[in-house]
């Protein structure tokens, strides 16, 4: 690292930004999960993370806010190609099974359904169970880890992983969606419940949702028997505060107030305006711009609260999704080892 020089071009040596490639002096470890087995509109995100790796040599070093931090090591573990393969196989499955729903089947009805939403779920759990183990390692090792998805399904067995280590904290979720939903599609480990089965989690104290835009009643539902366990900040209301007069800093203080001692970021880049991240898994309309979210974000790490881990996901399969995923993954970085 003393002989890399940041002005040069990128060295293509797959690492993210060009850097040295070195887990025992890196402090940060990009753990990428490339699997979007469950994901109800357009898939593709398990692609994100290659995709991302290479965009991510397009990245200028020096950040105006935090400056050098690259220095302090950043190191990209190559994507499964174990588990691309087995989501390819799993999202064909999904989608012969959604096609057998959208047409009137149910598993209460239909025996060979059942069984194969039993198999998807049973490959999603153990997709979980893989990402708890390999992210236990990295956290064994002290190692700052930020999971990559893949779909939002991706990081719960990562967020067991940091309960077992802490007994007590929060989850910030950037979301256009509250993914609340008990099993949707009857899927146990869809995209769309991962934070209901990270509610489970005992060490998981509260859910704090910004900019959530797209839901059902039966996540509200949820929301309203939580007692106040899940807060979320609605989009429109968001809006409507900025458009009464009321700033983005001042409506930033309001859930930095509310926020924990320990916080896991949970970020999906649907909850930005879908401009920036026109193929991701489920666009909707509204949303953020990036620097409105690193506002807050700069307004955590002020007030000193602790962010114990990140997750990035629902990137898109395209080069221009994966450039904002590269940048906004730079940034996420930066904030937590400066």
């Amino acid at each position: 690292m003393s002989s890399f020089n940041p002005n040069n071009i990128a060295l293509d040596n797959g690492n993210l930004y060009g850097l040295p490639l070195d887990l025992n002096t890196a402090a940060c470890v990009v753990f990428p999960v490339p699997w979007d087995v469950t994901v109800s509109y357009k898939d593709g995100t398990a692609n994100a993370p290659n995709i991302i790796q290479q965009e991510s040599l397009q990245v200028d070093l020096y950040d105006l806010t935090y400056q050098n931090f690259w220095d302090k090591g950043i190191y990209f573990e190559q994507p499964s190609e174990i588990i691309l393969n087995k989501s390819t196989i799993y999202r064909n499955k999904a989608i012969q099974v959604l096609d057998k729903m959208s047409n009137g089947s149910t598993i209460d009805n239909d025996s060979s359904l059942r069984n194969e939403v039993q198999e998807i779920n049973q490959a999603c759990k153990e997709l979980m169970e893989f990402v708890y183990t390999e992210t236990k390692k990295f956290i064994d090792q002290d190692k700052k880890v930020i999971l990559l998805g893949g779909d939002h399904s991706t990081p719960l067995g990562y967020i067991k992983a940091l309960s077992e280590k802490y007994q007590d904290f929060g989850i910030l979720q950037i979301d256009a969606h509250c993914d609340l939903r008990e099993a949707y599609e009857d899927f146990q480990f869809s995209h769309a419940s991962v934070m209901f089965n990270a509610l489970k989690l005992k060490s998981v104290q509260s859910l704090h949702q910004v900019g959530i835009r797209d839901f059902c009643q039966e996540e509200l539902d949820v929301v309203s028997d939580s007692e106040k366990k899940v807060q979320i900040y609605f989009d429109r209301d968001i809006k409507y505060q900025m458009y009464a007069g009321i700033s983005w800093h001042q409506i930033c203080e309001n859930i930095v107030n509310n926020l924990p001692q320990f916080i896991y970021l949970s970020f999906d880049i649907d909850g930005l305006n879908p401009a920036l991240c026109p193929n991701t898994g489920t666009p909707v309309a509204g949303g953020f711009e990036v620097d409105q979210i690193f506002y807050l974000l700069d307004m955590i790490k002020k007030s000193r609260k602790q962010f114990i881990g990140m997750d990035l996901n629902e990137v898109g399969n395209d080069v221009w999704d994966a450039n904002v995923g590269a940048r906004v993954l730079y940034r996420m970085i930066g904030l937590w080892l400066s």
